[in-house]
């Protein structure tokens, strides 16, 4: 992911180190990463993104 454009997500703390951020590459792919450890990148697609938040969103972050 060298060169990719990294966005951090809105959800991140102002002053914290700590942080997810995001990328889209040119095939659509997703690619997170903590920023703590930015070397770490999982792979994921847009749909699959969705369908995660989406069931959070609905369950709760205990898993409902």
């Amino acid at each position: 992911m060298t060169g990719s454009r990294w966005q951090k997500s809105t959800y991140s703390e102002g002053g914290s180190a700590a942080c997810v951020e995001l990328a889209l590459d040119r095939t659509g792919t997703l690619h997170l990463r903590e920023s703590v450890t930015p070397a770490t990148v999982t792979t994921v697609s847009p749909t699959a993104l969705a369908a995660l938040i989406d069931r959070i969103k609905s369950e709760g972050p205990s898993g409902g």
